[in-house]
């Protein structure tokens, strides 16, 4: 189990559920003696009145499917009705062939029900889309895809807003992942709980505003489904955030070590150096080769700076264990030095952040890092590449991101911090943090490198690797997001304090 579980309740409400999770919480709330029924009127209730607060009266389609999705849209269709609303209902397949509840929801659509149709939709203000949910495990076929394709083909001006019930049909709640084509929705209303697909690429492009709705099922049911992925918020990591102590020095707060390129590629250490001073710790000093020195010290005050020639150096150097916590690979150089470096590092046995070049060091012969990573030794490290450098590193891991990641850092030994827009942290034991708070302001050069001092400044205060990943992934897109478009990485360091001021006070 995550670590973070041991936090207040109110992390529970970052729980990303997949589609089968999410089915053993209602199978678990009915036995408890919710009727299904229950949970589908409520669910149909809290699409009904979210397209109500959105949207003025007009005409409406709903778009139901063969499953229980379907039959949220036939509750929803019913209740607007009753409202006043102009409803028509579509439905893939035959009512004769509806099962269960969503037979039952059909009952009380005392209206005629159309066929499906490519051309569903024509003349309406908004479509409720019902077709398919979270668990769909196939590609759209047929009808239902030239549908799809129809409407995500109109220009905006005419094109009518699009409601989608759990999930925008066509996109895998489990991956975010289309399959063959999906709804480009304006609302997406889910129930109890997020799933991954709602998070990642490309599915969080797909769903508009997502609204998460309660429709009664037992939160305890949590504690049997033991859910292994998050969405990434202070919530879930707030007891560990380093809050420095009156009586604290600077060496309390850790000492990180950050090793450079040479003279002409010194930028992204120093990048890196300022984000780990930015992000806490109590002293940061940048480990240069002797003859970039003196670039280095042109450009550091606060940031400290040592020679550093080589691997048998770095390794002096980390014998005062007071420097905890190394950041080895940007602007290092790929080859024989950044491996050694590595290596050394490694069985100092302080807490390591391995990036870019540390990476790509490795690509001939990963398997080296890895027992590395595991040996007695080594403390605890944290691998943060982007797509390339993880298909040079891991290049026999396929699947969809998240099970990339998974495997990644079981393989590894070490946090996987899997770099994107919807960058994604993954612990050896399996747990899993989707992070959604980046903006496009942060695809700029450098940005990467102050992301791994982030982390590495949170290391060197003790927080732990899989939290300390977390955290300094999420400050990284609260500063984004508070500087905006036009950003520089340079800018990023300095927004933080201000960045910690905030999250601090929304504690009380």
């Amino acid at each position: 189990m995550m670590r973070v579980m041991a936090t207040p309740p109110t992390a529970t409400s970052l729980a990303l559920l997949t589609a089968a999770q999410m089915s053993s919480a209602d199978a678990q709330t009915i036995a408890r003696g919710t009727p299904g029924i229950v949970l589908m009127e409520n669910a149909g209730r809290a699409v009904a009145e979210a397209c109500a607060a959105r949207f003025p009266r007009g005409p409406v389609d709903v778009l139901c499917g063969p499953g229980n999705n379907g039959g949220d849209g036939f509750i929803a269709a019913r209740l607007l009705r009753e409202q006043g609303w102009s409803v028509t209902v579509h439905l893939l397949g035959e009512v004769s062939d509806l099962k269960g509840d969503a037979a039952m929801a059909a009952e009380t659509w005392a209206a005629p029900v159309e066929p499906l149709t490519p051309q569903a939709g024509e003349g309406a203000l908004f479509i409720i889309d019902a077709l398919f949910g979270a668990g769909l495990s196939r590609d759209l076929t047929g009808t239902a895809r030239e549908l799809v394709g129809r409407l995500n083909g109109l220009p905006r001006a005419r094109r009518p807003a699009i409601v989608s019930v759990d999930i925008p049909s066509g996109l895998s709640g489990d991956t975010g992942e289309v399959r063959g084509d999906a709804l480009e929705a304006d609302l997406t209303i889910t129930f109890f709980r997020k799933k991954p697909g709602h998070l990642l690429l490309p599915g969080r492009l797909l769903c508009g505003e997502l609204v998460l709705a309660d429709i009664g099922i037992d939160e305890d049911v949590l504690a049997d489904i033991a859910p292994a992925a998050f969405e990434n918020a202070p919530a879930l990591w707030d007891q560990f955030l380093p809050r420095p102590q009156l009586d604290t020095h600077k060496f309390v707060r850790g000492h990180a070590l950050v090793t450079s390129g040479g003279p002409s590629s010194t930028g992204a250490a120093r990048l890196a150096a300022r984000g780990a001073a930015r992000a806490g710790a109590g002293l940061v000093t940048v480990a240069s080769p002797p003859n970039a020195v003196l670039v280095n010290a042109a450009h550091l005050t606060s940031i400290m700076l040592t020679p550093c020639a080589n691997a048998d150096a770095l390794s002096k150097l980390l014998e005062d264990k007071r420097k905890n916590a190394c950041l080895i690979g940007p602007g290092n150089g790929v080859g024989q030095g950044t491996r050694e470096n590595v290596l050394a590092a490694l069985l100092s046995g302080a807490s390591m952040v391995l990036d870019a070049d540390a990476l790509t060091s490795f690509a001939e012969n990963p398997r080296d890092l890895f027992v590395a990573i595991t040996g007695y030794f080594a403390g605890p490290t944290i691998l943060t590449p982007h797509e390339g450098e993880f298909k040079r590193l891991f290049p026999n891991v396929k699947g969809d991101r998240l099970t990339r990641a998974r495997e990644a850092a079981r393989e590894s030994g070490a946090v996987i911090v899997l770099k994107g827009p919807d960058t994604i942290i993954a612990s050896p034991d399996g747990d899993a943090i989707i992070n959604a708070n980046a903006g496009p302001e942060l695809a700029t050069a450098g940005s990467g490198d102050v992301l791994a001092g982030f982390i590495l400044g949170l290391l060197s205060q003790g927080v732990p690797a899989f939290e300390a990943a977390a955290i300094g992934v999420w400050l990284h897109g609260a500063a984004g997001a508070s500087l905006g478009h036009g950003l520089i990485a340079e800018d990023l360091p300095d927004v933080l304090p201000a960045v910690w001021r905030g999250l601090l006070a929304a504690e009380g």
